[in-house]
């Protein structure tokens, strides 16, 4: 009888598969079990992205400060740019030392940012222009930096906020006076503190002319609250886990988990599905948990080892 039962179960959980049917079987968990599943879930994710980040450890010479600065430029770069994020800071570009070297005026920063990722030859010359061009040919004769070009980027279908140009002038505003590291990152302990880390205002300057081919439309000089939470679940959160595994630090992987739980659940297409007849998501803890089910499991048709089978045959 229970090997049909678990049959049964199975069947159903198949039948359901990225329906939204395995809902109902998540809400007939008492909470003991529903924690029990979650906390899974929500660890297996992050050891997974544990592995990723000890990867790029490794390819930064095992330094936790270049570490986080691959991992910041990346995270910050979102879906349509990410790979355009990752070479602005590749090797023989701009690394972490170097913008600690130039941080003390953010002029330089978005010099070296701009003139780097080749965006600054999008914009007709000023007098601003002209002159981070001119520190950018000083920074590219001292770090010998081989500039990116302007087809590297994926610059159409995107949204206001999220146009490269005003992302790497807020980094900049950020990395003033050594406000955005690795030390600062591994501080944060709630919603709150991740926000602060990303307090830097891109200049007016900027604010009104990030859109190069667009009358002059003025945006949010920082980076915003839904932004920050993204940055707090898949870069800050992240980072304290793995450093925390790294150094064998319960405190530091408690701090992550904590900090999950101070942030509110994402809103995207696996989140909603699961929220579809009840709202199971309270917080990032929880929809991490849900997005690992969707991910490892729902899409990849593993049913039969997933958590939920197998929390649903021991009832």
């Amino acid at each position: 009888m229970a090997a049909e039962g678990t049959k049964y179960t199975l069947e159903q959980l198949q039948a359901g598969r990225m329906r939204g049917a395995c809902c109902e079987h998540i809400l007939s968990l008492d909470a003991i079990h529903r924690i029990e599943l979650f906390n899974k879930l929500a660890f297996e994710r992050l050891q997974r992205k544990n592995n990723d980040i000890l990867e790029i450890h490794r390819s930064a010479g095992e330094n936790w400060n270049q570490t986080f600065h691959i991992l910041l430029f990346r995270v910050v770069g979102g879906t349509s740019n990410r790979e355009a994020f990752d070479r602005t800071v590749a090797e023989g570009r701009v690394t972490y030392h170097t913008l600690m070297r130039e941080n003390s005026s953010v002029e330089s920063l978005e010099a070296l940012l701009l003139g780097t990722s080749g965006l600054l030859e999008l914009y007709a010359e000023d007098d601003y222009i002209r002159r981070l061009r001119k520190e950018f040919d000083h920074l590219r004769a001292k770090y010998d930096i081989v500039p990116m070009t302007i087809d590297e980027w994926q610059l159409t279908r995107i949204y206001p906020h999220n146009h490269p140009t005003l992302r790497l002038v807020q980094l900049a505003a950020c990395l003033r006076d050594n406000m955005l590291t690795m030390q600062s990152a591994t501080s944060c302990r709630k919603r709150s503190d991740v926000y602060r880390l990303f307090a830097g205002r891109a200049s007016t300057y900027w604010a009104e002319r990030f859109m190069p081919t667009a009358n002059k439309m003025t945006i949010t000089r920082r980076i915003g609250q839904f932004k920050s939470d993204l940055l707090g679940i898949n870069l800050v959160a992240q980072i304290i886990f793995a450093y925390g595994n790294y150094l064998q630090s319960d405190t530091l992987i408690d701090n992550a988990i904590a900090l999950l739980e101070d942030i509110p659940a994402e809103d995207n297409r696996y989140i909603n599905l699961w929220n579809s007849l009840e709202r199971i998501t309270h917080s990032a803890y929880d929809s991490q948990a849900l997005i690992q089910l969707s991910t490892e499991y729902c899409l990849k048709r593993g049913c039969e080892e997933c958590p939920l089978a197998t929390a649903l045959t021991r009832l």
